[in-house]
């Protein structure tokens, strides 16, 4: 017996090339929500933050068009940056001290 996890947790048999399942009525429980910060989560982080579009932006290092558009919910935040956001989202002083450009030694 050959047995397969389909993506929304189902098992089935593969029997002849062709999926059964195993449990013909089993109740497919909801897809998890993904945690993804959308358009007022960026928003509110850079309130609490207390920067505006263009200081947020900066300290980032992102041209504030990007802030601009994941605010507007044109574009979401993706990989290191949905991460980064995350991250702001819990120590946001650690983060933008970790961002700040070093001075240079005079």
């Amino acid at each position: 017996m050959r047995l397969r996890l389909k993506a929304d947790g189902r098992i089935v048999e593969l029997r002849d090339g062709h999926e059964v399942p195993l449990v013909p009525d089993m109740p497919v429980a909801p897809e998890p929500v993904a945690v993804r910060p959308g358009e007022a989560e960026v928003r509110d982080l850079r309130r609490r933050a207390q920067l505006t579009q263009m200081e947020f932006a900066a300290r980032l290092g992102v041209p504030v068009e990007t802030i601009r558009n994941w605010e507007q919910g044109k574009r979401m935040p993706r990989g290191p940056a949905r991460a980064l956001l995350a991250v702001i989202a819990h120590a946001p002083e650690t983060v933008f001290a970790a961002l700040a450009p070093v001075a240079a030694d005079a």
